[in-house]
């Protein structure tokens, strides 16, 4: 069921704020790049923002909590999500997963003090943790709701058997699953089609997920969504020429961006998917604004057309 928590048509995406790995933490030209996409952002429509603790080692969290403390008001304008659940490399140390429920609420406070919030609208289980209690994360997450800290839980880049095991633990609805898809990656797409075909054997994605999270009112998140500039501006194999084109001419006959079309095409899918704009380029980004605030104008006929160009080949 639709509620107003969720009437959104696509989010900002943090990941690219903050600078490059050797970047002053918070500085100046960190924070004013990050000011001007937020900016961005607002002026296309865009009022969910993404973040993860890890997007630039936390930087990108932190310059977010600088552009918030310097716009009064900004904070109970927007949507603020983000994850928790990856470690990375550390010395010695491999990256690994940790779901464990102490670290939940570790990750969780830290994010909070980067962000310079009281409270996360939204936090995502980044990755499954093979090792985690599924009891232990819902304990977590109930006694971070309960004190006020999160208002609402979901995931990212889980199927549904492993979204249904953690529900079945957990009182409070898991409200989004987070996963990449774009025209390029179409797996989630062409999982349903390929049933009983040979080709289904080589296709990876968790059939039925896309089925769950419709069936149980879970939000479906396209991260990866503009495919990294694929179909606008860095083509590298015939197919994606093609498609560009055709973007191109669509684009053209509406009125509109070829980014736009892009993002479009996944929103015309009746799974209602909300796409990532996860670009630091304020231009780009207002490329996006008319996926943010209308309806996706795209034919029948023309959302296959560009199915099928992607894929260079016909449908089974």
């Amino acid at each position: 069921m639709t509620t107003a928590e969720d009437d959104y048509a696509l989010l900002y995406g943090c990941m690219g704020l903050g600078g490059t790995g050797d970047a002053e933490a918070g500085g100046a030209a960190e924070i004013g790049a990050a000011e001007a996409a937020v900016e961005a952002a607002l002026d296309a429509g865009i009022t969910v923002f993404d973040h993860a603790d890890i997007y630039r080692g936390g930087r990108a969290e932190a310059v977010f909590g600088e552009v918030l403390g310097r716009a009064a008001g900004l904070r109970e304008r927007i949507v603020l999500q983000t994850k928790c659940g990856i470690r990375l490399p550390e010395g010695a140390r491999p990256g690994h997963y940790d779901l464990r429920g102490a670290r939940i609420r570790r990750r969780v406070e830290e994010s909070l003090t980067r962000l310079r919030t009281d409270v996360l609208d939204v936090l995502l289980l980044h990755r499954p943790d093979p090792l985690a209690d599924p009891a232990d994360i819902a304990e977590a997450l109930t006694s971070l709701h309960r004190e006020g800290l999160v208002r609402r839980f979901g995931v990212s880049n889980m199927s549904a058997g492993q979204i249904a095991e953690l529900q079945a633990h957990l009182e409070l609805p898991l409200t989004v699953d987070q996963l990449e898809m774009s025209l390029e990656r179409r797996d989630w797409l062409e999982a349903g089609v390929l049933v009983n075909t040979t080709a289904a054997a080589g296709n990876g994605f968790p059939l039925g997920t896309m089925e769950y999270c419709r069936s149980n009112g879970i939000r479906l998140q396209a991260w990866g969504a503009l495919a990294q500039g694929r179909y606008t501006g860095r083509q590298e194999t015939p197919e994606q020429h093609r498609t560009a084109a055709l973007l191109t001419d669509l684009a053209a006959a509406k009125g509109t961006t070829p980014e736009t079309v892009l993002l479009w095409w996944l929103q015309r899918h009746p799974a209602r998917i909300a796409p990532v704009v996860g670009t630091t380029s304020p231009e780009r980004i207002r490329a996006c604004k008319e996926a943010a605030g209308t309806n996706p104008r795209l034919t029948h006929e023309e959302w296959y057309e560009l199915w099928i160009s992607a894929r260079g080949c016909p449908l089974p």
